[in-house]
């Protein structure tokens, strides 16, 4: 083998498909920080070293930086899936690239690729075949133009670069190329690799790592000579803002920035001993004698439920919040620094590692903190059930969040597939779920073994996740936790049938509900103490169990929640005699399932309209945080300006099938009492039912929806009639299929319709195209197209309306919807005909076609224009045209809108101009969220 006097070479052991004697590739750098134009000069040897049973041709590498070049590269696209726009619309100065110059091989230049579609990937061309166990010196120089850290927290910012994926990093070849884009996910899969590092950068900065390193300094410059061995990618923080404290911890120096807090550095630094030690316990000691952690990592990695809380909230203590913090950074790189699992298609290993430790860390040190702190002895928090789940409870609570909501997937999805909620989340959690099942399935003895034999086995090496199951050595079968637990999303759900009471034993008929027949476990418990337990082997359909009287009242499956279960409510009964099965409990705000009660939560409501004036009442709902198959739901109120009683009801049932084309059956029906008009009420009945079709993949936002319902209306008649009299008592069958594709940069939605009742019936089409252009300004066009097959009516109620639905089905959020003057009058929803300006053929009684259109000019400034026909029995086609400005200030949700010119002439010139002002105000919660939480699951 060749000797490079520039490396420190290691020989070890390298496990990959067959055992092969082999050598770390070897990174030399020569580096030159230029702060006025943010750019790197880097001088690169590779020595690429060929560990596989293949002749190499070319050589990949992952050139990250240059995922920043444009706005077509995957990097961009992911910004875009992610419901991020900033990069999309950044000036090209604020983007980063990679500029090669030249690539050699010894003296010669050779060839390489960088095509358009993924220019975060790299070919080399070798100048000869490259056979096993061979190396090559591969020579580059090339310019690193670095981002604004604004995209990713990665590049140049205010005082400091930090940087991470800032040079040329060879890729793996197993039997192929395992080369991956850059998608801000911080999963760079590469060898452990030997560095040595030159870097140069000014005298007025520091450079922080946790490379070994020495310096030279003159006026201007500061040269760092940086030496890694057996380490992964290189990350560096160059700050003239030095925050970063280096604890002298045992074994392995820490350097952290990770210091918001008050506790003193002694203190850190037995914390950190301690999580250091109880890591080594598990893995043994790392190779590497620092580890350098970054409030950024944490950041893009936060224990959720610390992050989303306001500061001025603070329900743990200082010491816990600051050591689990920093336990899930230092876990997940302390598993990083030992093997090296594919984090695109075998992740679910390390994740799992990582939240299984979590779980024994705080099991260990903390075993009293609750899921929420503090906040659990707080008046009026501390009576829900909430407060008095522990917090290693949030894991299953979270997984069964997303299962109930058919939005998991399976541990061995590829995660750039996962939805963002998954990848950063559910998956983690259901991972640490499945080791901690096992390790209550097959003893804790026994995983603690498996995973000090897979450290011994596959340390400082590339290797699967499934090996570890092999390492578990037990008599148990656990070909069902591979096929099942690892690779679907079937849900658990068992539940106690029955009990049978003998003489000195009882028998339990116990039902699997689902399709997954994995063990589950048996309890005895008394006074919430566990008398006795029993596994019991996975089956199908119903099974008899027999177990011995053990001075235990009550049943359970599952009851420490250990199997990652879909509904845990039917999984226990009473011994003996009780009046009621689950007593009744009522609850004040809503609150996690509480399985031994059928609760009751009431909850305060507000909401307003003109005739009501402020609504106040109380929601009473069996709705728990976690969906339910069925919900009722019961608002009695009172209205405080026509000082009358008034409310609402629903009763859904809810069916999310698994692995079929359709991802939620709705059924229900629903009611309403409030006021259409000054002292005059409406009641609605509506019964109704709708399919939810399943997306490509949930990282598609769009959706498909057919729905059907029959409308019931019944309104209370004024003493003198102002409308016809078929406008106050109707029933109409609706039925309809929506699609929507919400992206950010382009939204395109459409609709279909058809409406059938005694006097008429009729159809109608919406489509709605949004593009937001290269210069971040908005163009929107709308088409609506509705025509009657039969029409009977006597009145306009039922007609298109060009810019005021009457809302006859009342599923419109009016403040004041029978106001034809003032200001709620000018409240407008954009149906039917979308039309601003209020012409002098308002309705069609025929047929109605339009576009509406508007154009950004500047932030939410746009310009708007209508254009339609309107066809009324007996009357020639009218041409309605209008235009305008528009203050788009959130879509959908808040605008405004300021008429121009119409049929009517320069409105702007006519008098009381201000009443022909229209806005669209929506103040329902339920939407509002729906349009924060795009692209999340």
């Amino acid at each position: 083998m060749k000797k490079y006097s520039i490396f420190i070479t290691l020989t070890f052991v390298f496990c990959i498909n067959n055992t092969l004697f082999a050598q770390n590739n070897n990174i030399e750098i020569n580096a030159f920080l230029n702060t006025e134009t943010n750019e790197i000069e880097i001088q690169q040897k590779t020595i690429y070293y060929n560990k596989s049973n293949s002749i190499l041709s070319e050589v990949y590498f992952h050139n990250w930086a240059n995922a920043y070049k444009n706005k077509k590269t995957p990097l961009a696209k992911r910004f875009i899936e992610n419901y991020s726009k900033q990069f999309h619309f950044s000036k090209n100065k604020f983007r980063g690239n990679t500029d090669i110059s030249t690539i050699q091989i010894g003296n010669e230049y050779i060839n390489w690729e960088e095509s358009k579609k993924n220019p975060d990937i790299l070919k080399v061309h070798l100048l000869k075949p490259l056979k096993p166990r061979d190396s090559i010196e591969i020579s580059t120089n090339y310019t690193v133009k670095l981002p604004k850290d604004k995209f990713t927290n990665y590049g140049y910012g205010d005082l400091n670069f930090h940087l991470k994926y800032w040079y040329l990093a060879p890729a793996i070849y197993t039997k192929k190329w395992e080369v991956y884009n850059n998608l801000d996910m911080d999963d760079l899969y590469m060898d452990f690799t030997n560095y040595n590092i030159n870097f140069t950068i000014p005298s007025t900065y520091d450079l922080v790592t946790d490379l070994d390193q020495n310096k030279t300094e003159n006026k201007l410059t500061t040269t760092y000579k940086l030496k890694g061995i057996n380490k992964l990618d290189v990350e560096l923080i160059i700050t003239q803002y030095n925050n970063y404290i280096k604890y002298n911890s045992r074994s392995t120096r820490i350097i952290s920035n990770l210091n918001q807090t008050d506790l003193n550095t002694n203190l850190k630094t037995d914390i950190l001993n301690r999580e250091l030690l109880f890591l080594e316990k598990y893995f043994g000691k790392l190779s590497t004698n620092r580890l350098l952690i970054s409030n950024v990592e944490y950041e893009k990695n936060p224990v959720y439920g610390f992050s989303q809380l306001p500061s001025f909230i603070a329900p743990y203590k200082e010491t816990f919040e600051w050591d689990i913090k920093m336990f899930k950074i230092l876990s997940k790189k302390y598993i990083q620094n030992q093997f090296i699992f594919n984090p695109r298609s075998d992740y679910w290993l390390q994740d799992g590692m990582q939240t299984y430790l979590m779980m024994k860390y705080v099991e260990t040190y903390y075993p009293d903190i609750k899921a929420i702190g503090d906040m659990s002895k707080v008046w009026g928090i501390r009576k829900l059930h909430l407060s008095k789940v522990d917090f290693n409870s949030k894991y299953s609570f979270v997984y069964q969040f997303a299962a109930r909501k058919n939005i998991d997937q399976s541990l061995t999805t590829r995660s750039d597939s996962l939805s963002n909620f998954n990848r950063k989340i559910v998956n983690k959690y259901k991972a640490g779920l499945g080791i901690k099942y096992l390790e209550a399935y097959v003893g804790e003895q026994t995983i603690f073994n498996a995973i000090k034999k897979f450290t011994n086995k596959h340390k400082s090496s590339i290797t699967k996740s499934d090996s570890f199951l092999d390492d578990i050595e037990t008599e148990k079968d656990l070909s069902l936790y591979k096929i099942d637990f690892l690779n679907s999303t079937r849900k658990a759900d068992y539940t106690i049938k029955k009990i049978i009471k003998k003489q000195d034993s009882i028998d339990v008929l116990i039902e699997n509900k689902s399709n997954i027949s994995v063990p589950i476990q048996l309890y005895g418990v008394k006074d919430n103490e566990i008398k006795f337990t029993q596994w019991l082997n996975g089956f199908d359909s119903i099974k008899r169990f027999s177990v011995p009287k053990n001075g235990f009242d009550k049943l359970s499956l599952n009851y420490e929640s250990l199997l990652p279960e879909i509904n845990m409510k039917n999984n226990w009964k009473h011994v003996g005699s009780k009046l009621f099965h689950r007593p009744l409990q009522l609850k004040f705000l809503k609150d996690i399932e509480n399985p031994y009660y059928n609760q009751i939560f009431y909850i305060p409501v507000l909401r307003y309209n003109y005739y009501d004036g402020a609504v106040l009442g109380l929601a009473f709902s069996n709705k728990t945080i976690l969906n339910k198959s069925f919900i009722y739901k019961l608002s009695p109120s009172y209205s405080t300006k026509s000082k009358t009683f008034s409310g609402s009801y629903s009763f859904i049932y809810e069916n999310l099938p698994e692995n079929r084309k359709v991802n939620k059956f709705r059924i229900g029906i629903g009611g309403s009492n409030y006021h259409y008009a000054q002292n005059l009420t409406y009641n609605s009945i509506t019964p109704f039912a709708s399919v939810e079709f399943k997306r490509k993949s949930l990282r598609d936002v769009s959706s498909k929806v057919l729905a059907a319902s029959l409308i019931s209306i019944n309104k209370q008649k004024p003493k003198v009639l102002t409308n016809h009299e078929e406008s106050y008592k109707y029933n109409v069958f609706n039925l309809g299929y929506g699609y929507s594709n919400p992206n950010i940069i382009t939204d395109f939605r459409y609709g279909a319709n058809f409406q059938i009742a005694n006097n008429f019936s009729k159809v109608s089409l919406t489509a709605r195209y949004r593009k937001l252009t290269n210069a971040n300004r908005q163009f929107d066009v709308r088409f609506y197209a509705g025509a009657f097959l039969k029409n009977n009516t006597e009145s306009n109620f039922f007609s298109f309306a060009l810019d005021r639905p009457t809302d006859y089905l009342f599923q419109y959020d009016y403040l004041g919807r029978s106001e034809t003057s003032g200001f709620f009058s000018q409240q407008i929803i954009i149906n039917e005909g979308g039309f601003k300006s209020k012409l002098p053929v308002p309705f069609a009684n025929q047929w109605l076609t339009t576009v509406n259109t508007s154009v950004g000019i500047w932030r939410w400034l746009e310009l708007y224009g209508d254009v339609g026909l309107v066809k009324n029995r007996g009357e020639n086609v009218y041409f309605a045209y209008d235009n305008g400005v528009r203050l788009n200030f959130i879509q959908d949700i808040l605008e405004v809108y300021f008429p121009v010119y119409s049929n009517l002439g320069w409105e702007v010139s006519h008098p009381q101009y201000s009443s022909k002002i229209r806005f669209v105000l929506v103040l329902n919660p339920k939407k509002i969220f729906n349009f924060v939480k795009r692209g999340f699951y």
